[in-house]
């Protein structure tokens, strides 16, 4: 039986764009069998989408301090229609951040915790100048959810 692997994430320019693609390389890996992955810009994303996900992952910059209109407008139109059909959904955050991203995460901590999904690892926050070892760690976010997804353990 294959697990649906959603992936939220806004990318407005090449290098975002860049950490999406590592994010669907990794969730893609050779090795991982039962798994579809699925990218969906936020703003092209509804609740159907997260209601035929097994696990999530959203991706935002930093914007403001705050994540990007474009995943806000995503919460906006989903969050009601799948609050009480997918409670403990596990799911990760990647955000981009030209500071330091705690406001970002603080908002997305609060929406989550509202949703009750639950985040089964530490958020990647790719700080400050762009470094191409973002990549690898995106690479590596996508990899540990879709192989979690595969073992049965998500």
């Amino acid at each position: 039986m294959s697990r649906q692997l959603l992936i939220i994430a806004h990318a407005p320019s090449p290098n975002t764009f860049r950490l999406v693609e590592a994010l669907l390389r990794g969730a893609r890996h050779p090795d991982i069998d039962n798994v579809i992955v699925t990218w969906k810009p936020p703003l092209e994303a509804g609740p159907e989408d997260v209601l035929s996900a097994d696990a999530i992952i959203l991706g935002t910059t930093e914007n403001l301090g705050y994540m990007s209109g474009a995943l806000k407008d995503f919460f906006d139109r989903t969050y009601y229609p799948v609050l009480d059909k997918k409670q403990g959904m596990p799911c990760a955050l990647l955000i981009r951040a030209g500071h330091d991203g705690t406001g970002t995460r603080r908002a997305l901590d609060s929406i989550l915790t509202g949703l009750r999904w639950k985040q089964v690892q530490e958020p990647l926050i790719c700080k400050g100048e762009w470094q191409e070892d973002f990549l690898a760690q995106a690479e590596e976010l996508g990899m540990t959810m879709a192989a979690g997804l595969d073992a049965g353990i998500l």
